[in-house]
């Protein structure tokens, strides 16, 4: 086991390195590419010769592209100072650079909105897997009836209705219509009761969208399984069938669920921007939208890390979860 976690800790590594070099090279070389000083969107267009050399040289764009990817690694781990004549300004690590717009360090503003990113996430895996996993067994088990046929119905509609929609239908309904909840965010710290009403709508929204996924898939996958000769043999050994379906089928149907579940929740870590900006959550998503429409290179860089960590990350854990489900492949 430990040699195989040492294996997939240094695939994890390396993977990590390739992500960021080619999203710098994304957002620090096609700029150039394309004829667009990233110096501009710091201090506008308009700005005069000398204070856009003056900005090249305090985030140091007037250097190499290999230099400054250098530097911006460097500073991941260990901080970086930036130097504007005789001033020098520190940016502790893990440092992504400045805002072009705001002109503050890139990690505390994503730090700001990182917990409601996770709130919303953790929320939402908690119930899309428990409801999900739990309508495909009980579809699977009883194949072909009026409530397998119903399930599958609901779980079609989830897959097909887009987030922004039933997130709007749900806040008319709940909200707005029977005032049920407030529906409005805010802070863990000043209301958990408030906390916790507020992320209900969003939670929800999500956990439809994927729940309804993740009923098919472990239908699908539980059918599959129940008709295997080992299953068979369990129920013919004179098992009971509880024993059968958790013990037996529910091991081998979590492989693949756990799978997806390592992508969805990387995915969700980096960012829930329809749910967000649905709902007027101020986490991860709603960043990235803005930092898109003001063209903050370095905000935009910081999310895409993240987002990018949060799904490797996600895998490494699932990997972990594969060799506790299934010793061959730590084995392998």
């Amino acid at each position: 086991m430990l040699a195989y976690l040492i294996r997939r800790l240094f695939a994890v590594v390396v993977m990590l390195l390739v992500i960021i070099l080619v999203t710098f090279g994304i957002f620090f070389l096609i700029p150039k590419w394309v004829g667009v000083d990233p110096a501009t969107y710091f201090i506008g267009k308009q700005a005069d010769p000398a204070s856009l050399e003056g900005i090249r040289k305090k985030m140091g764009l007037d250097d190499p592209v290999l230099i400054q990817f250098g530097k911006f690694l460097w500073g991941l781990v260990a901080g970086r100072d930036y130097a504007n004549g005789v001033d020098v300004t520190h940016c502790a690590a893990p440092c992504f650079g400045y805002s072009f717009r705001s002109e503050q360090a890139v990690w505390p503003i994503l730090t700001d909105r990182l917990p409601v990113t996770l709130g919303l996430a953790a929320g939402a895996v908690f119930i899309w897997v428990l409801v999900g996993v739990g309508t495909g067994v009980v579809s699977a088990l009883r194949r072909g009836s009026a409530l397998d046929r119903g399930l599958m119905t609901v779980a079609l509609a989830g897959v097909s209705l887009p987030i922004y929609f039933t997130g709007m239908l749900a806040a008319a309904v709940v909200v707005f219509k029977f005032h049920w909840i407030d529906g409005q965010y805010v802070e863990l710290s000043e209301s958990p009761t408030g906390w916790f009403g507020g992320m209900l709508l969003p939670w929800v929204t999500l956990a439809f969208l994927y729940a309804a996924m993740y009923a098919r898939m472990t239908r699908a996958t539980m059918l599959e399984i129940l008709g295997e000769d080992y299953i068979r043999t369990a129920r013919a050994k004179g098992l009971r069938e509880p024993v059968v379906i958790g013990k037996h089928a529910m091991r081998s149907t979590m492989t693949p669920i756990l799978t997806i579940l390592g992508m969805d929740l990387g995915a969700l870590v980096g960012g829930a921007i329809l749910t967000e900006t649905t709902f007027s959550l101020p986490g991860l998503g709603q960043a990235a939208v803005k930092a898109i429409s003001d063209k903050d290179f370095p905000v935009i860089l910081g999310i895409t890390l993240i987002a990018a960590m949060a799904v490797v990350l996600a895998n490494l854990v699932v990997d972990l979860l594969y060799a506790v489900i299934d010793p061959r492949v730590r084995l392998s």
